[in-house]
């Protein structure tokens, strides 16, 4: 069976300060941080998967390093945020569930493992890392039965942080797609889960992947920790 994958890459993450796209930054193993990515979905899925990249910023350099998937092309990238760039992929997908991940995370090959079974049941989740909670990432939290409750910046309290990669299934795509529309252009995908939790009653799980790495890639000092990994 085949597994959809969406990777976020329009932005200009102008925060690390390089020229091209920040999914294109080179590790210290000499692949770049996408090629990485792609690793670790081949090491996960085979040739099973199709990878969609939305696309944006300067996306010929991406299009030209990564010639064997399919690209959506987000225009309004230097106005919207992922929120509206994950809502272009899903609306372009397939029937069936979609894996997705933000383009500047650097991790083990192992979350991709510990994602495959949750995958083959269908269930929608977030991975999370309990381990630290900063004020700046996102942060979740659950309900009594341990299904995702709160998810966003703003979250007082928060158990861990989400860590950028999640799966959305098939019976509650069409609810997240709905909620990707409405909100605002600047929001981030997070709100969508939030809104489909509430509003329809969605259940996503939380994963724990703790004891792995993943390093969201926003400053050059995220880029050094992550070079101690790969």
């Amino acid at each position: 069976m085949t597994t959809q994958v969406v990777i976020l890459a329009a932005g200009m993450g102008s925060r690390l300060g390089r020229s091209l796209p920040k999914p294109l930054t080179e590790l210290s193993d000499g692949r770049t941080i996408m090629g990485q990515q792609f690793d670790n979905i081949r090491h996960a899925f085979g040739s099973n998967a199709k990878v969609t990249i939305v696309v944006g910023y300067k996306l010929e350099h991406i299009i030209e390093a990564f010639p064997e998937a399919s690209f959506v092309y987000n225009e309004e990238y230097d106005q919207t945020n992922t929120s509206k760039s994950l809502l272009r992929a899903l609306q372009a997908s397939t029937s069936g569930g979609v894996l997705w991940m933000n383009g500047d995370v650097v991790f083990d090959p192992s979350v991709l493992d510990r994602a495959v079974p949750m995958i083959a049941r269908d269930q929608s989740f977030v991975t999370v890392n309990t381990a630290k909670v900063s004020d700046e990432e996102v942060k979740y939290t659950t309900t009594a039965e341990g299904y995702i409750d709160e998810l966003s910046k703003t979250v007082v309290g928060g158990l861990g942080e989400a860590v950028g990669i999640n799966y959305i299934s098939s019976r509650d795509k069409a609810s997240f797609i709905r909620h990707l529309q409405k909100v605002n252009d600047q929001d981030y995908f997070e709100r969508g889960i939030e809104l489909a939790i509430e509003k329809d009653k969605v259940l996503i799980e939380p994963v724990d992947i703790s004891d792995l790495y993943a390093v969201e890639v926003d400053f050059q000092e995220d880029l050094e920790r992550a070079n101690l990994f790969v």
